[in-house]
């Protein structure tokens, strides 16, 4: 596609949020970017952020978020389209003028500082008086319970104590909009939970516009109260987080977020009310909902999340929507038993989740029958 047709493309998103009527804190209005003038990393952004919220752009490696990120921050200027804070262009104001806080993945501290100057660092910048600053920095390390550690030095922390005075630093002199970058990337599994939880009511708390970017898909589904999911350049769908997870928009964000079982078949029948029915190789049919308006013939994919799936030891008398699978692997996952069934050639294993009170657990290679709820099976072209 070429640099000009994807400047005529419209967003269907973006003209959703718009339609809304409230207005947003930041509009990327048709942003694009490039870096060679031919490949556009970021090939159409229409975004609205609104006041008080946590977003968090999600996608894998190359997909555009922390581009997206930079172009907000100032770090780097759009190749087309604009950029708007309470409705006043800043696709031109540079990064120190745009008074937003910035939370890297390395923290990115002053080594030969202590933590009460590394916090005090902005302030200093902005010409701050020492009296201002003692109080600003006092109210900000209490905000992330470090009280008493602003003598010691970034060195003499830990990784989770460092990411705090980074977050205070990134508070202490009140933005309107804090943007983080893989700010938990560095952290152990256990404290990077922790610390999703403590930013979350941070946020709270504070009511501050919170932009976030991650990989993690349930690190976005666990704090935010939107989430853009990032693919080609491109918002393949924004939408609150359990929506997210519950209706995804397309085959791609039902395969990046969270776990599911995909089967693929052809569409061979379209009802009233967004139904439709797919038939399977061996001739098996599944219904679910049709949910890119897919016609007859054409080639699709179901999607289940496993712990809507229902396992029936015997064959249930409703043969409706019940595919016989055989157990391949049994897997422990602490909170619960994930079976991985086969469905038959040509398909991925079936994922089942199962609670570790199960009454009776199968074995590897014993019969079972999948119970796909038709509301919940979500057919994409």
């Amino acid at each position: 596609m070429s640099t000009a047709q994807v400047l005529d493309a419209p967003h269907a998103a973006a003209a959703t949020l718009r339609a809304t009527g409230a207005e947003p804190l930041v509009r990327f209005a048709g942003v694009q970017k490039t870096y060679d003038g031919v490949q556009l990393v970021i090939r159409q952004l229409d975004l609205d952020i609104r006041r008080g919220e946590f977003l968090t752009m999600l996608g894998p490696s190359g997909s555009g978020k922390t581009t997206a990120l930079m172009l907000l921050a100032g770090f780097e200027s759009p190749t087309a389209g604009d950029i708007f804070l309470d409705g006043k262009p800043i696709t031109r104001t540079p990064p120190h003028k745009r008074n937003f806080g910035m939370v890297f993945q390395n923290y990115a501290l002053f080594p030969h500082l202590t933590v009460a100057q590394n916090v005090a660092y902005p302030l200093t910048v902005r010409k701050v008086s020492k009296a201002e600053q003692d109080v600003k920095v006092a109210k900000a390390l209490a905000m992330v319970r470090l009280q008493g550690m602003g003598e010691r030095f970034p060195a003499q922390l830990s990784g989770g104590q460092q990411q705090r005075v980074a977050l205070a630093r990134a508070l202490v002199f009140e933005p309107q909009l804090v943007l983080m970058d893989e700010p938990l990337g560095a952290l152990d599994k256990q404290l990077r939970e922790h610390m999703q939880i403590e930013l979350k009511e941070l946020h709270r708390q504070l009511g501050v516009t919170f932009v976030f970017v991650t990989h993690d898909q349930g690190e976005a589904l666990t704090m935010s109260d939107r989430v853009a999911v990032f693919n080609s350049g491109v918002i393949q769908q924004i939408d609150a987080a359990d929506r997210m997870y519950e209706a995804p928009a397309n085959r791609f964000v039902a395969g990046f977020i969270g776990d599911g079982t995909m089967l693929r078949g052809t569409l061979r029948a379209v009802h009233a009310g967004g139904a439709c029915e797919m038939a399977l190789a061996d001739g098996r049919v599944v219904s679910g909902v049709n949910v890119n308006g897919a016609t007859i013939g054409a080639e699709v994919v179901a999607g289940i999340r496993p712990e809507r799936i229902v396992a029936h030891a015997e064959a249930p008398s409703a043969r409706a929507n019940v595919l016989q699978a055989q157990v391949r692997q049994i897997v422990y996952f602490g909170d619960h038993l994930r079976l991985l069934c086969h469905v038959g050639d040509g398909h991925d294993d079936a994922t089942v989740k199962l609670p570790l009170s199960s009454a009776a657990v199968p074995k590897p290679g014993e019969a079972l029958w999948l119970e796909l709820p038709h509301e919940l099976t979500r057919v994409y072209l």
